[in-house]
């Protein structure tokens, strides 16, 4: 069940006598998309709300308007509350208005800002000003539903505060309304009911609402093919929900820390492909047109080469707004006005190595402090479930401590939205769970419209697919865990170290330039070379493709239906000695480097392991994989 889809004249006579109908329909959807059942104060929202929008539409005689009810934004995990299909009264083509609804009764600006909200009532506070959170939707359908494409008008969003009175949200009104969205109070209904009317005809909107719901997805704007437009067009890329929060936090943080000659610390936390890079280099790019002093910096050499090369394309001095973590070792005190520290997962105990003059070397701080006091905001985007390198430290817990030694102010923002594997929430968890990271046992996948999983017999079944899938247009990786030796180049070829069976194919390059159609290490996830080689978690960590083929190898394998890791058979020299790395920290860390590895793909994964055991227990918890 994709949504909940019914006429505005039925949903108002099942909200007069029968709403449990809907109620359940809509708790039956959140458990086939894999969202768990719907909690008492969800369900509570749905009783309050939506028979306050099917009374308006009933009223204004636009009984037979479509209604979709919790429609998810495509390739992402968001839902908008409501999107009204019909036929525009003037044109006669299709038209459509995203709503969001709310119960407030009573909001503010939070601290003065335009975009920023408080809610009386609500424990998460700021939230984004339901005009902008509606508009960020109408845009993001129109970025990405081919049925909108070159249609700028057939498509606005509207926020119906249902609860509210002028008075009890006055601050608010400061937003100007605009296409994208605008805002409706209770006392406003009348007001709302002919804006519906002036864009949605008294007449069946099930034509248009079979468009919307049948149409193709736009390709996704990936993050490395815009990155240069991105530094120099922030509106490449639109920011929804807790993404856009944390953007104005950060703008606002800035902001306050110039007239007010002080520091505040941000962390951002979200799992792969949430959107934190999207952030990272929203911000960069204006920051940098605001003329403010800012810089990305990463732990992680294939992320910032990559960066570089796509972002500096044309202007080769954007290349130096991308450093490394260590990069800031002799840093002036609050010299910059923002580092975005991306990855910052891979933050380091200490930043030298064995490079590092001596006279730096003896005095060495923490990483995690030079690079907080490098600037005035330092804004931490991490996953702490991608720590995969023994000596990385990069944790939530680990950066509070440090900012509390300095005394300075934290703010944190969570993103709970997926955009990655094909916006599919449902997947990460089960991952997550498959690992033994979170919950309590694994469960079974289903395949959803937009990813897939399967399970292959062979590592030649598992390359097939991979020739397949580009066969059909896409992208594709295979991966695999560290459990094969990697040996340098020779005589200017790549040596087949990963041998199962008589199958045999390289690792990536270790080069820093290309060996002939191979790319430099750092570009393999996004050169068209890179195909043909494997790649590891050190290359593949931050990036996406389409499709993702990933060897489970040795080190992990299912005994008694649950992974077990297994030391002897890894050969990353990292977790070599025994001395620096716990067999604790070995496991938590390997489970880590496969997570990244699962979730990589924007469309599908297909899983090999080189253990029998462990691939009939993924085959019985894939079960289209039989």
């Amino acid at each position: 069940m994709e949504v909940v889809r019914h006429s505005a004249r039925s949903l108002a006579a099942y909200s007069r006598s029968n709403f449990s109908v809907v109620e359940d329909a809509l708790a039956d959807m959140f458990l086939f998309h894999g969202l768990g059942i719907p909690g008492a104060r969800e369900r509570q929202s749905w009783r309050n709300s939506i028979p306050q929008l099917a009374s308006v539409l009933d009223d204004a005689g636009l009984g037979d308007v479509d209604v979709l009810l919790e429609h998810r934004l495509p390739l992402t995990s968001r839902r908008a509350d409501v999107v009204l299909a019909g036929v525009h009264p003037t044109s006669g083509d299709p038209s459509y208005v995203v709503v969001e609804l709310k119960q407030w009764t009573r909001a503010r600006r939070h601290e003065g800002s335009e975009s920023l909200v408080d809610v009386e009532g609500v424990a998460y506070n700021p939230v984004l000003h339901p005009a902008l959170q509606v508009g960020e939707y109408s845009r993001y359908y129109r970025d990405f539903l081919r049925a909108l494409e070159g249609k700028p008008d057939a498509l606005v969003g509207a926020a119906y505060l249902h609860n509210a009175s002028d008075e009890g949200v006055a601050d608010l009104w400061s937003v100007a309304p605009s296409s994208d969205g605008r805002m409706f109070t209770g006392q406003r209904r009348g007001e709302f009911a002919e804006f519906l009317g002036s864009r949605l005809a008294p007449i069946s909107g099930a034509r248009a609402a079979d468009e919307f719901l049948s149409s193709a997805i736009a390709p996704s704007k990936q993050l490395l093919k815009v990155a240069a437009a991105e530094i120099r067009d922030r509106e490449q890329f639109v920011l929804l929900d807790e993404q856009r929060v944390a953007y104005e936090l950060v703008m606002r943080a800035v902001e306050s820390a110039r007239s007010g000659d002080s520091k505040e610390v941000l962390i951002v936390t979200g799992g792969p492909g949430s959107g934190k890079s999207v952030i990272a280099l929203s911000l960069l790019g204006e920051l940098a047109r605001q003329g403010r002093t800012a810089l990305h910096a990463t732990g992680s050499r294939s992320f910032t080469q990559t960066m570089r090369q796509v972002a500096g394309h044309r202007s080769p001095a954007t290349k130096e707004l991308f450093k490394y973590f260590n990069s800031f070792m002799e840093a002036e005190r609050n010299g910059l006005d923002v580092l975005v520290l991306d990855e910052a997962h891979r933050i380091r105990e200490k930043s030298v190595n064995r490079f590092t003059p001596k006279r730096l070397r003896e005095d060495a701080r923490p990483q995690v402090d030079e690079l907080m006091d490098a600037a005035r905001v330092p804004v931490f985007l991490l996953d702490e479930h991608q720590v995969v390198k023994p000596g990385e430290l990069g944790t939530v817990a680990d950066i509070r401590a440090h900012a509390a030694l300095r005394g300075l102010q934290v703010r944190q923002v969570d993103l709970n939205a997926q955009y990655r594997a094909g916006g599919s929430a449902a997947y990460i968890d089960w991952v997550l769970r498959l690992l033994g990271l979170a919950g309590d046992a694994p469960i079974p996948w289903n395949d959803e419209d937009t990813f897939a999983v399967e399970v292959v017999d062979t590592v030649e079944d598992l390359e097939t697919r991979m020739y397949q899938a580009r066969a059909q247009g896409y992208g594709a990786r295979i991966t695999a865990g560290y459990c094969w030796p990697w040996s340098e180049a020779r005589n200017g070829q790549l040596v087949d170290d990963v041998v199962v069976g008589s199958w045999r194919r390289p690792w990536n390059s270790k080069l820093e330039r290309k060996l002939g159609d191979i790319p430099p290490s750092a570009l393999w996830a996004t050169e068209p070379g890179g195909f043909g080689q494997v790649g590891c978690v050190y290359t593949a960590q931050g990036f996406e493709y389409d499709w993702n083929g990933v060897i489970l190898g040795p080190d992990l394998v299912v005994r008694d239906g649950r992974f077990v890791s297994r030391r002897e058979f890894n050969k990353d020299p990292s977790f070599k000695s025994l001395k620096n790395v716990s067999d604790e920290a070995f496991d938590r860390n390997v489970r880590n480097i496969y997570k990244v590895l699962l979730t990589r793909g924007m469309v599908g994964t297909v899983l090999y392991s080189t253990d029998e055991e462990t691939r009939e227990f993924l085959r019985s918890v894939v079960p289209s994989a039989h």
